[in-house]
């Protein structure tokens, strides 16, 4: 201050050494004015400051309001003191079911029932007295409105004052209720089958380990069942799988109320599995496999449909038939394999010459993958003839004559082809075989060959008959392929697609096997078959079963009405000749007219002679 005014003194003095009284009055103002200007700026920018300050820290708890209002569990805050609640976010309103309204400013006694109270109460005093955090974890509990069996995970901590002295509860609540019951859904999806909701697969092989350690310890028995629903796969295909989904729920129930509580699993497709309780005696499990078949082949009403499926059950007993799980299942499939070859709907024990059988039966299955290769199979003829005798074609038939077993049957090897897969290359090695015969005959025969289901599922099967037409030179018109309602099971628009290009090609398609399935009238109505066969089962009982003169009557009727040629197979004696030629069947197949044999066999109705066969 005295430097100021020494300056001010200083510049003040005029040229004659003396004090210009008037320009020190101007300097010191002019500082006085400066000095008030700075201090006006200084409580200016103090004010601003003092301002931003505010309105950060107003945007700051805005924006903490808005952090703690959205968090997605409930917060809220109490004072120490009473437990009155003070703070309550959106998603704590949600959870205790109330608007914050009518809980801030009161006490758990004045919002939530007593007992519930009491309860909170008791957690906030401990909380209060021992200043340690509490933590519940999965806790059940029951508050508010939408709280009733509510499961959450809890957390309260005490907030002090600077002296130390109690001033907040602060604590959040976390409804982990749809969490533990989702975990509860997806632990029992894993164990459950989604359709029928029995236990599944893994399941079953958990039970049954456990089962196999007790019984162990304990050294006592127990019953395994194999089941397997019979003509389940005819029901799903013909009527679509909404219903065969309805029929399995429906057979599933059936097995769940007659079980006695035994553990009943589903473990794929139509086959289901039972374990029996320890100790059960032998008569008590056949009687209850018995009251399952019974009661699974009572007719069942599945959308407005009346269907019938049946049951096979196979049964091993630990340890009998097997002290391990590998065993006991693989002897338990094989007692439901001997039920299902037997006719189904029955109930077999395992006995120690099935094992036999099923190695035979997989060994067999391996020597057919080789049967093609070491040309094992060959290719009979059987004649087609019109109802005066003549022979107007022939049907080619597979045969296996095996190194070792000597001729195998085809109704044995033919559907363990189709099961492994290998009749795709042998039914086209059939087919080029017959179509390479017919072609070499001097007289045009037709020669029919039997298509498998298998065969429309796989490959290209359109090309590779016309492949073969070309290759053998045979003509289109003189091919007759011969299939069953298993083609047009399953994929319906397709097989009939196929079954168009092949008629387009000028191939014949002659209906198999007729009037032993679910549709065939319908079949008729959707595709314009050349041929139908009646299936030998009815033509056998002619002379025997009244029911089967009339089927067959009205097969024939029915052929007649939409112009469609008949071929009565299985005829073996006059009578059935007579009868059928009576009813205006086109023609006949059976041994009455020839069995198959290999076409030397009938090389003069070929036209050729055996000259000509031997040396041409």
């Amino acid at each position: 201050m005295h430097r100021l005014l020494a300056e001010q003194l200083r510049l003040s003095v005029d040229d004659t050494g003396q004090i210009d009284l008037d320009r020190l009055g101007e300097l010191v103002s002019a500082t006085y004015e400066e000095s008030d200007r700075s201090h006006r700026r200084m409580s200016e920018e103090l004010a601003q400051t003092h301002d931003r300050a505010e309105q950060d820290l107003l945007r700051t708890r805005e924006f903490l309001d808005k952090i703690i209002e959205n968090i997605p569990i409930a917060v809220f805050a109490k004072d120490a003191r009473d437990s009155r609640y003070i703070l309550l976010n959106r998603a704590g309103e949600e959870y205790y079911g109330l608007p914050r309204e009518q809980m801030l400013g009161r006490t758990p006694e004045e919002i939530f029932p007593e007992d519930v109270a009491r309860v909170v109460s008791e957690q906030d005093r401990r909380v209060v007295d021992g200043g340690t955090p509490m933590f519940l974890e999965d806790h059940l509990l029951e508050v508010g409105v939408k709280g009733h069996d509510r499961v959450v995970n809890s957390r309260k901590l005490l907030i002090t004052d600077a002296r130390g002295a109690p001033q907040y509860l602060v604590g959040v609540i976390e409804d982990v209720t749809e969490r533990i019951a989702n975990q509860a859904r997806i632990s029992h999806l894993a164990h459950h089958d989604a359709l029928t909701d029995l236990p599944n697969r893994s399941a079953f092989n958990e039970t049954l380990a456990e089962r196999l350690a007790r019984a162990q310890d304990e050294c006592t028995s127990f019953a395994v069942l194999s089941l397997d629903l019979d003509r389940f796969k005819e029901v799903n295909d013909v009527f679509g799988h909404p219903v065969g989904d309805m029929l399995m729920r429906a057979a599933a129930e059936r097995l769940r109320a007659e079980t006695d509580g035994a553990f009943v699993a589903r473990i794929g497709g139509d086959e289901f599995m039972i374990l029996m309780d320890d100790d059960v005696p032998r008569d008590d499990v056949l009687a209850l496999a018995e009251r399952l078949v019974e009661t699974i082949g009572k007719e069942l009403e599945i959308d407005d449909y009346l269907l019938h499926v049946g049951l096979s059950v196979g049964i091993a007993v630990y340890p009998h038939d097997g002290s391990d799980s590998e065993t006991l299942l693989a002897n338990a499939d094989s007692a439901l394999y001997r039920a299902k070859r037997e006719g189904r709907g029955t109930v077999r024990f395992f006995e120690t010459e099935m094992d036999q059988e099923l190695r035979d039966r997989r060994l067999l299955q391996h020597d057919l993958r080789q049967a093609l290769e070491q040309n094992q199979l060959t290719v009979h003829f059987q004649p087609q003839a019109k109802m005066d005798g003549e022979i107007v074609g022939f049907e080619a038939l597979l045969r296996w004559q095996h190194p070792t077993r000597g001729l195998v049957p085809p109704d044995q090897f033919i559907p363990l082809a189709e099961e492994a897969g290998s009749i795709i290359p042998i039914g086209e090695w059939v087919l080029r075989e017959a179509c390479r015969e017919a072609a070499s005959w001097p007289r045009p025969l037709q020669v029919a060959v039997n298509l498998s289901p298998c065969q429309f599922q796989a490959g290209d099967l359109q090309g590779t008959i016309h492949q073969i037409l070309l290759e053998t030179g045979l003509s289109p018109a003189r091919l007759e392929v011969e299939i069953t309602e298993g083609v047009l099971i399953g994929d319906f628009a397709g097989a009939l697609n196929l079954l168009r290009r092949l008629k387009a090609l000028g191939v014949r398609i002659a209906m198999d096997d007729f009037g032993t399935g679910y549709s065939s009238l319908s079949y008729l109505q959707s595709f314009p078959f050349d041929k139908i066969k009646i299936d030998r089962s009815f033509i056998s009982n002619l002379e025997s079963t009244p029911q089967s003169t009339e089927i067959v009557r009205a097969v024939l009727g029915l052929a007649h009405a939409l112009n469609i040629p008949v071929v009565a197979e299985g005829v073996e004696t006059e009578a059935q000749r007579a009868f059928l030629a009576h009813e205006a069947c086109e023609e006949m197949q059976g041994y009455l007219v020839g069995r198959p044999d290999l076409i030397e066999r009938y090389l003069d109705v070929i036209g050729v002679t055996v000259e000509h066969r031997r040396y041409g």
